[in-house]
């Protein structure tokens, strides 16, 4: 029997380690590897080509949702299972259609960790059942009526600038990364600050940690 591959990427030790019991004493699963960040991940992503990629929103350099299109861009064939503290709707729904198929929240049980390795394995998509009927509700178009406000307003391209930035990245490695140039990149900060009503960097600073997009200690 072929085991599933898993790559663990989070930057909280006790995390990776407690997902790596869980998913190593499973006789069809075998973990590859553990990473701590997100530059670090898609490193090993690349080299060692696992077929599912479980990995953290929150992490330092590169953020879990930057990384999911560049993982499936690099490894058409490793599915994305995100394991994750956050359950608002921005997050789930920019994953799965970044192209992770699974997301599970940290609080659940143990056995939806591994149901969704096996899932996404599989081709199918798995949602950790805690996930509010509202969340699912946006990512299926139930309230596509609803004019989008906020985070929700910005582009796909100003959401990964956004993250860049609060995570610290400055205009010339946010468009190292983005294949921008770094005059665009300041426009897109500028948009970026003009849409959600704030004044500048320290603003977006405090606003991703109240969205949850970055950790209040960070």
């Amino acid at each position: 029997m072929n085991k599933i591959k898993v790559l663990i990427a989070d930057d909280h030790a006790i995390v990776r380690e407690g997902a790596r019991q869980a998913l190593s004493s499973q006789p069809d699963i075998e973990v590859i590897g553990e990473a701590q960040d997100g530059d670090e991940a898609l490193q090993m992503a690349r080299a060692l080509r696992p077929d599912v990629v479980m990995l953290d929103i929150s992490m330092p350099g590169l953020s879990g949702l930057d990384l999911i299109p560049l993982i499936k861009r690099a490894l058409p064939d490793t599915e994305i299972v995100v394991l994750s503290i956050h359950q608002k709707a921005p997050f789930v729904q920019h994953a799965l259609t970044s192209g992770a198929r699974g997301y599970v929240l940290k609080t659940a049980p143990i056995t939806d960790v591994l149901e969704s390795v096996r899932a996404v394995r599989r081709g199918e998509y798995y949602l950790s059942a805690k996930i509010e009927a509202d969340v699912i509700g946006v990512f299926t178009g139930v309230r596509e009526h609803e004019a989008p406000h906020g985070y929700d307003a910005l582009s796909e391209r100003e959401q990964q600038v956004f993250r860049l930035v609060v995570h610290g990245k400055s205009n010339k490695q946010i468009g190292e990364i983005l294949s921008l140039s770094p005059r665009t990149v300041e426009k897109h900060r500028a948009a970026i600050l003009h849409k959600l009503g704030l004044r500048d960097t320290v603003d977006l600073v405090r606003y991703a940690v109240k969205l949850g997009v970055l950790d209040a200690e960070a």
